[in-house]
């Protein structure tokens, strides 16, 4: 049944590929040598994983070992799903399960696609030194999965952690950390702008110019300008 399923899901997301999605892809993730792009739409790949939440973890361990790029995606989703209706112990062993497997959560739409939804969750309930041994990861996709997994503490309306973490990484080698900590202090602004203001104008001179300038991308013209000239 499950490995009828699991079978399932392969031929769907084959039958689903569309060649102009795989272009546009290959141009945006900059996938590894040895990636398989097929083509496949982002809410596609929530419907299946919806329609096939009934895998077992065997079978998402299958699809993220996968060299075939939706496969990871639509394992992580379906890991996501399974997070949505857990609790407990269930969910720790979820959660478990994904920090075990990040070494497959290797590119940005895999990181931003499932860090909120499988890490996010399990944060506003648990412990959350899990953040900082992210964040001090030397693998990029890591540090990353650290700082967009806030984003379900900011719409919990706990800004702090997010706030930590963009003074931890602020002088991150890499433009895909500078540009997700300015993600999420833009985020933080969505629901208290004079809160994300004050931050961002007290360490203007330490946040990196990226991050200054995604942060403050809904501030009125007037008041953006002021800080993006600042950097």
């Amino acid at each position: 049944m499950t490995f009828t399923s699991l079978k399932g899901l392969r031929a769907e997301l084959r039958n689903l590929a569309e060649p102009a999605v795989r272009a546009q892809l290959e141009r945006v993730l900059s996938p590894a040598e040895d990636d398989e792009l097929l083509g496949v739409r982002v809410p596609v790949l929530r419907k299946l994983a919806r329609a096939h939440r009934g895998l077992s973890l065997g079978d998402v361990d299958v699809l993220l070992r996968s060299r075939v790029h939706e496969e990871r995606f639509a394992g992580l989703l379906v890991l996501a799903e399974r997070v949505r209706t857990a609790s407990g112990a269930d969910r720790k062993a979820l959660v478990d399960f994904y920090l075990a497997h990040t070494e497959y959560v290797d590119n940005w739409d895999l990181v931003d696609g499932s860090a909120h939804v499988v890490l996010g969750p399990w944060l506003l309930e648990g412990d959350l030194r899990v953040l900082d041994e992210l964040a001090a990861s030397a693998r990029l996709w890591d540090r990353r999965i650290a700082v967009l997994a806030t984003l379900a503490l900011i719409r919990a309306g706990r800004f702090e952690p997010t706030l930590g973490l963009v003074l931890t990484l602020r002088q991150d080698p890499e433009p895909l950390i500078h540009k997700a900590l300015g993600w999420m202090l833009r985020e933080v602004g969505r629901r208290d702008e004079p809160l994300m203001v004050a931050f961002v104008e007290r360490h203007l001179d330490e946040l990196p110019r990226v991050t200054v300038r995604h942060a403050t991308e809904r501030l009125a013209p007037a008041e953006r300008s002021r800080f993006v000239k600042a950097r």
